[in-house]
């Protein structure tokens, strides 16, 4: 009598999973250690799920612990590599459980790059494979009806979490073992199994009877509703349907059966017999409808046996009346199980593979803090340049100190031999004309390598479209422009920075040719040097004067405030804080991660006091240059004042600006230089992406066309040819042949490939057409006989090659997608204007000060992205 259901286990392509994972590992974390390490575990991973998913299982504990260890494993990653079509893309093949295949070969199946789908399945098997090691069990000790029901309550509680959270892991129409209504069904069943367990337990352990009534009652009520739920649906296989209709009737049969027995312990005798001939009509029907199903025979036997001895008693000795079935008492319920609810980990020997990578919200609120880190730096460092080009800036057009130091009248002043001699040490004018010219080879190659990663998208995208025209509904995979959104957004962000550093580019160029003259004539010898200046008055009186002292005095100062503030960049430049932990213990805590917050704290706590130095240095230059300027009014009022000495301090204030503007044109050509190098490695990672995830919809394509080509040419080439008029009415009195009935095609699995209707048979040549033809007189010509129906696929239409065996597509993964991160951007590389300095960092745009276009435009580097090699297809 205790036919139980188990549920049969899908079945799963293979995957590697190592390979994908390994490339975004490298992509993401930088250390040599942490790489090796986090690649043996995708390893790890990936030998693990072939041993859970790549073999027959047995139906034993350390199956099911496999399986579940592999669960345990999906769920740990989910929030640490980001599974997506176009980011880390594993694509997870599953078959549908229920179904059987039709006669051509083939199943219904559904493949999807989606890590809550492969989730989804595996827990599927695990709820299938405890139903079986359920089944498997020896009820008759205590030890098997323990594990029994522990086994039904898991696979109810795993069915009912597919059932809450199928369709948002999927987010599309799931085949239909996973779906909602089906996987409800079973987690039903399921529990109605473990109740009749504990029902057989208290029997066995001869419990009171009323107690082992609602027992049966209470199964009796859940066999009832998985029966109602999947009676008018054929999703599950045909024998469970009469199983739970005999079951529903044998546990309410069980359940009268011990009220009756109750019922006579309190001397209700009419009641007793009312009860037994209801359980015995309940399981005559099982014994007529379901007996190829399950055998009653025993239990029928017990149920004659008492109501032939009750009825016997009742008769001769205590003629109670029988009541009607209607005005019996309910029987209670009273339910021992429930579903064991899914609460990570499952396994019992569980240990994370990635224990030491973080999640990716962490990764997301470490990128989020650095880009604040990098603006507040960006912030801090552009104050003090911008304060420095301003001094440089005024001691030039006051001629200083040079105008302090012409004591002569006719000789170079020493800062400005100075200031050549560090000139023709930095190469001179050629240096930055070979820079110059370097520019515009760098820019091109970085533009063809983003126009070819583009191409690529284009061609494929079109052929992905060609297709669907063709196709139509039957090109079932997500359209490539849509997949490709994040992808084109990244190539137009990236020709906006190639713009913009054209841009930068001319200015850098016109700016170095009004200067360049003045910067040519401070890379000459001295003795040239001096030549090319107007001689003026010797003002020897002046050196010995309060103000000339004065003066030096504040420009001396005025150095060390430089000097102070050179050392002050280096200080925030090497402030380095992981902030790793604190998001996670936030993340442990509260179960999400307020960055804004955690991170302004942070900041404040770390930079502060550094930000006050930085005001504290721009307060004391501001008094500094007050100063200087009115130090040299006077000394201006005091030096003799003629035509001569008015040019040769026009030139000598040139030279002074010559130099600043070398140094400032050479830095930023250097970072422009740079900017373009790490944008050509950025472009390569971003061409790779773009050749992985074409190679990947190709590959994708080609067993799409494949199994478009199988179905195709297993769909019948003609329809069935109707019979000419003149052989369906030959010889009176026939009737004519019937036309043969078309062969329904076989049911459509929700969310796969279609099916072929099966092949039609044969048109039928009646026997009428046949005799007529026969019984002509000589020399009539025989009846036509009706063209053979040409072979099924003989004219089908080739779709496309059919593509060799698949040798596995190199997995791309797609580290950053929208809401992730901004794409990691070289360091900036700001527009050569007047006044600027190239700076460390990108600014952000939302401090960007008034009149600076950085170039590019901000970005924050992110993690390096290793250069991704370009799998051709094999």
């Amino acid at each position: 009598m205790t036919n139980f259901i188990s549920v049969q286990l899908k079945k799963a392509s293979e995957v590697d999973l190592a390979k994908p994972l390994c490339k975004f590992i490298q992509q993401s974390y930088p250390g040599a250690e942490a790489q090796a390490e986090h690649c043996r575990a995708a390893e790890e991973l990936s030998r693990l799920r072939k041993s859970a998913l790549g073999r027959p299982l047995d139906k034993h504990e350390s199956a099911l612990e496999t399986l579940l260890r592999y669960y345990d494993q999906l769920c740990s990653i989910e929030p640490k590599f980001p599974f997506s079509e176009n980011q880390v893309c594993v694509t997870f093949t599953w078959k549908d459980a229920f179904d059987k295949g039709s006669l051509f070969g083939g199943s219904a199946k559904l493949a999807l790059a989606s890590l809550g789908y492969e989730k989804t399945c595996v827990l599927f098997n695990c709820g299938a494979l405890a139903s079986q090691i359920a089944a498997e069990q020896n009820l008759d000790n205590d030890e098997g009806l323990k594990a029994a029901a522990k086994h039904y309550q898991f696979a109810s509680g795993a069915f009912q979490h597919i059932k809450d959270t199928v369709l948002s892991a999927l987010n599309r129409e799931p085949t239909v073992d996973i779906s909602p209504d089906t996987v409800g069904t079973l987690s039903l069943i399921m529990l109605a199994q473990a109740q009749e367990v504990f029902f057989l337990k208290a029997t066995r352990d001869k419990m009171k009877d009323g107690i082992i009534a609602k027992l049966a009652n209470q199964a009796a009520d859940y066999y009832g509703d998985a029966y109602k739920q999947c009676q008018y649906k054929d999703t599950l296989p045909k024998e469970v349907f009469p199983v739970l209709a005999a079951k529903h009737c044998i546990m309410q049969a069980n359940a009268e059966y011990h009220q009756s027995i109750l019922a006579k312990q309190q001397k209700k005798f009419g009641e007793e017999i009312g009860r037994l001939q209801h359980a015995a009509d309940l399981v005559k029907t099982v014994a007529s409808r379901y007996d190829e199903y399950i055998n009653v025979k025993d239990l029928v036997d017990k149920i004659n046996r008492a109501l032939a001895a009750a009825k016997k008693d009742n008769d001769f000795i205590y003629h109670d009346r029988v009541p009607d079935l209607k005005d019996l008492e309910s029987i209670g319920k009273a339910s021992l199980v429930k579903s064991t609810p899914v609460v990570v980990p499952l396994s019992q020997k569980f240990t994370d593979l990635f224990e030491k990578m973080v999640p990716l919200q962490v990764q997301q609120s470490v990128s989020v803090y650095n880009q604040r880190k990098a603006d507040l730096v960006n912030r801090s460092i552009a104050q003090m340049r911008e304060a420095t080009n301003l001094a440089n800036g005024v001691l030039a057009s006051l001629n200083l100190p040079a105008a302090i130091e012409d004591v002569s009248g006719d000789t170079v002043p020493q800062s400005i031999l100075n200031k050549s001699k560090s000139v023709i040490e930095q190469g001179g004018i050629q240096t930055v004309d070979q820079l110059i010219k370097d520019l515009p080879e760098l820019l091109q190659r970085n533009k063809e390598i983003l126009d070819e990663s583009l191409r690529l998208l284009d061609e494929e995208e079109a052929t992905d479209n060609d297709l669907r025209t063709k196709f139509k509904e039957r090109w079932q995979r997500t359209p490539s422009n849509e997949l490709y959104k994040p992808l084109r957004t990244e190539g137009t962000n990236y020709h906006n920075i190639l713009s913009k550093a054209m841009q930068a580019d001319g200015q850098v160029k016109e700016r170095y040719q009004s200067h360049r003259d003045t910067i040519a004539l401070l890379c000459k010898p001295e003795a040239e040097l001096n030549a090319a200046i107007p001689s003026a008055n010797p003002a020897k009186t002046l050196q010995g004067s309060e103000v000339v002292n004065v003066l030096r005095t504040l420009l001396a100062n005025l150095d060390e405030v430089k000097k102070e503030r050179e050392q002050l960049e280096n200080d925030l430049k090497s402030v380095n804080f992981d902030m790793t932990s604190k998001f996670l213990t936030a993340l442990a805590q509260d179960g999400a991660i307020n960055e804004e917050a955690i991170s302004v704290t942070e900041l404040d706590r770390i930079y502060g006091s550094y930000t006050q130095k930085v005001q504290d240095s721009l307060k004391k230059q501001e008094e500094l240059l007050k100063n200087i300027q009115n130090a040299h009014q006077e000394f201006s009022k005091m030096k003799q004042s003629n035509n001569e000495s008015n040019l040769r301090e026009e030139v000598l204030k040139n030279l002074a600006v010559a130099n600043d503007n070398f140094v400032e044109l050479v830095a930023n050509l250097k970072e422009g230089t740079k900017f373009y190098n790490e944008l050509t490695e950025i472009l390569l990672k971003f061409q790779n992406k773009c050749s992985d995830i074409v190679f990947a919809r190709k590959t994708e394509r080609d067993e799409l066309l494949k199994d478009l080509q199988q179905s195709i040419a297993r769909e019948p080439s003609a329809p069935s040819i109707p019979q000419p008029a003149y052989q369906t009415t030959a010889a009176a009195g026939n009737k004519p042949a019937a036309s043969p009935t078309p062969t329904p095609a076989p049911r459509t699995m929700v969310g796969t490939k279609p099916q072929p209707p099966a092949r039609p048979p044969p048109p039928v040549i009646s026997a009428t057409s046949s005799s007529s033809s026969a019984s002509a007189p000589s020399g009539t010509p025989a009846a036509p006989v009706a063209a053979p129906v040409p072979a099924p696929g003989a004219s089908a239409p080739a779709a496309g090659t059919a593509p060799s065996q698949a040798q596995g597509p190199p997995y791309p993964t797609y580290p950053g997608y929208p809401g992730y991160c901004q794409m990691p951007m070289p360091m900036g590389y700001n527009p050569y204007m007047y006044g600027q300095y190239n700076l460390p960092y990108a600014p952000s745009p939302m401090y960007q000060n008034p009149g600076q276009a950085p170039y590019p435009p901000p970005q924050q580097p992110g993690y390096p992205f290793p250069q991704q090699p370009y799998y051709p297809q094999q």
